[in-house]
């Protein structure tokens, strides 16, 4: 390995490892806050019955949506099986479903994948095995076309290693090639606008959804993007809680470290638009599946405690 690319990967190692260590920071002000919180709610409760969470669907019927990561497409089928009201009219040739893995590994590491996947295909939807989500333009399918959403649920390096700062390291490394390979693959338009929906009391375990940059409103949206043919968004879902949050996907998306290598193109910056909690009850017959199939053929955790939260990000103006 030359010194100029040895220099840029210590480089990128120095910044996500200087950044891990002011997010942990962040995060022990984060619990003590809100364990002062809990009991300010604790202390309250009674006073007045809060309204239950409405789950944000980020998606319109005309959307043309762009799955990546999938395990065992049981996501996919979501879409367009028994989707929630505002989907049901969305056409199953709309959605395109990708893996990383071979049509063989994927069936032989999912029970089920192989019959979800039939399914799928007799109804319309395009499904694509061997995508690396971190290379999406050496997908010959997917070359010269544009989707308005570009979704990876629970994304995850797979890699096994125990060492918690490095697996966070790849886990980064993995998120910045997505980030960059699926800018050249959003629909162009212009800055979407979330719609506000009207205010509501939070129930004590409710949150509120992110209003990052002053562009998207509170949890229980249903209404989507309110602009037709906008510019295209990125949807990522992880589990809020360690070590998942120390990868700070929201930062590495708006701020990125500088490109491993000199002679590439720098790293594109993103808007983040919203974040919401991800409700799985709301995606009838979906089942997350880890990386590593084999073990319990997918079946896992994604953390303990804490929310699934999916963040959504459009690129910036200057980014092409």
């Amino acid at each position: 390995m030359g010194k100029g690319k040895a220099g840029k990967k210590t480089s990128l190692k120095a910044a996500l490892s200087s950044q891990q260590s002011r997010l942990k920071k962040k995060e022990e002000a984060l619990k003590a806050a809100q364990l002062s919180e809990k009991t300010k709610n604790i202390q309250s409760k009674g006073k007045g019955k809060a309204l239950p969470p409405r789950p944000t669907v980020p998606f319109t019927a005309a959307d043309r949506i762009l799955l990546v990561g999938e395990g065992d497409f049981s996501f996919a089928r979501a879409l367009v099986q028994d989707p929630p009201s505002p989907l049901q009219f969305l056409p199953p040739g709309n959605v395109t479903a990708t893996a990383y893995d071979t049509e063989e590994e994927c069936y032989r590491k999912y029970l089920g994948a192989s019959e979800i996947v039939s399914f799928l295909r007799g109804k319309g939807v395009e499904v694509l095995f061997s995508v690396d989500a971190t290379k999406l333009e050496k997908c010959s399918p997917l070359k010269g076309r544009r989707w308005d959403k570009i979704v990876w649920n629970f994304p995850h390096a797979g890699k096994g290693i125990t060492d918690q700062d490095r697996n966070i390291l790849s886990n980064q490394v993995l998120i910045l090639g997505f980030l960059r390979s699926a800018a050249g693959f959003l629909a162009t338009g212009p800055v979407p606008v979330v719609m506000r929906p009207r205010k509501r009391k939070q129930s004590d375990d409710e949150d509120e959804e992110d209003a990052a940059e002053g562009d998207s409103g509170e949890e229980g949206d249903n209404d989507g993007l309110g602009i037709a043919k906008a510019r295209g968004t990125i949807l990522i879902t992880l589990r809020n809680v360690t070590p998942y949050t120390l990868w700070d996907v929201p930062k590495l998306a708006k701020n990125p470290p500088p490109s491993r290598v000199a002679s590439d193109k720098p790293n594109p910056r993103y808007t983040q638009l919203r974040s919401f909690v991800f409700h799985r009850h709301v995606w009838n017959g979906y089942e997350h599946r880890m990386t590593k199939g084999e073990r319990a053929h997918g079946q896992g955790k994604t953390g303990e405690g804490g929310e699934d939260r999916t963040w959504e990000f459009c690129l910036k103006d200057n980014t092409s």
